[in-house]
């Protein structure tokens, strides 16, 4: 399958939605043990919105928080914010745009951490917004429990969001990350200091942010930056920059490149 682009929101979701199906069936023949869960979970379902709900509910759930309740909370959040599911398809399409160990829709949907991560977060911010905010929280610690990320539900989080591995992403509750960014893991958007006001950092627009990086306190990231793997940040940095090191320092000039595009989380694209 090649890799697909990224372009409006009702193609996006008719692109991933419609990809989601035609693998899904491939699969539950090709796969027979797998065929009643992906009944269940993709061909059974009328839309994106409703198999992103349903698969969630299942993966979330407990014996005191049913996945019949939950199903019915998460369905209440999708309603409240349509931009959830256009979310949800672009970020479907990033990991496949940008991850070469991706090889279908339905790996990415179905099992990796990061993607099921970033979503429920999405349904959390939504609920929080409501004035929810206990059951965001009861969604935040279910995160982290089952795909080891904890992004508080007050954060917020663009659209086209690679969560690559995800194990270990920490996220601030007063933190922003852009459109188109890409974030390995281990990484930590966190504060400075337990003042009351913002604290987190401000991440721009297609930034590649590597695995084990820190960012610490109320920075701003500029659009197209890089934070090479392990690095920890404490100033601000600028647009196209890439920083590395502890403390983080420019290195080089400008990337040539944007790095969600090379993926590259070392010094590559300036050697």
């Amino acid at each position: 399958m090649g890799r697909l682009n990224i372009a409006s929101d009702v193609q996006n979701d008719v692109c991933a939605w419609s990809c989601l199906r035609k693998e899904a069936a491939t699969y539950a023949t090709k796969e027979p043990a797998l065929s009643s869960f992906l009944h269940a979970t993709i061909l059974e379902q009328e839309t994106l919105g409703t198999a992103l709900v349903n698969h969630l509910s299942d993966k979330l759930s407990t014996t005191d928080f049913t996945t019949l309740k939950l199903r019915r909370v998460l369905t209440e959040a999708v309603e409240s914010d349509d931009s959830i599911v256009d979310a949800a398809a672009r970020d479907l399409l990033a990991v496949m745009d940008r991850d070469p160990a991706c090889r279908t829709c339905l790996q990415a949907f179905l099992y990796f951490k990061g993607y099921m991560a970033i979503q429920t977060h999405r349904l959390a911010h939504a609920l929080f917004n409501q004035g929810r905010d206990l059951i965001a929280f009861h969604l935040q610690n279910r995160a982290s429990e089952q795909f080891g990320v904890d992004i508080n539900p007050a954060a917020k989080i663009g659209s086209g969001i690679m969560l690559d591995h995800a194990t270990g992403f920490v996220m601030g509750e007063t933190a922003v990350v852009g459109d188109d960014c890409s974030i390995l893991q281990g990484v930590t958007l966190g504060g400075t200091g337990k003042a009351d006001e913002d604290r987190h950092p401000k991440i721009g627009n297609r930034v590649l942010i590597g695995a084990g990086a820190s960012v610490l306190g109320n920075i701003i990231v500029g659009d197209d930056a890089k934070i090479a793997a392990g690095s920890v940040v404490l100033k601000a940095v600028g647009a196209k920059c890439t920083v590395a090191g502890v403390p983080a320092k420019p290195v080089a000039g400008p990337c040539k490149t944007s790095p969600t595009e090379t993926m590259d989380q070392t010094l590559g694209d300036h050697l």
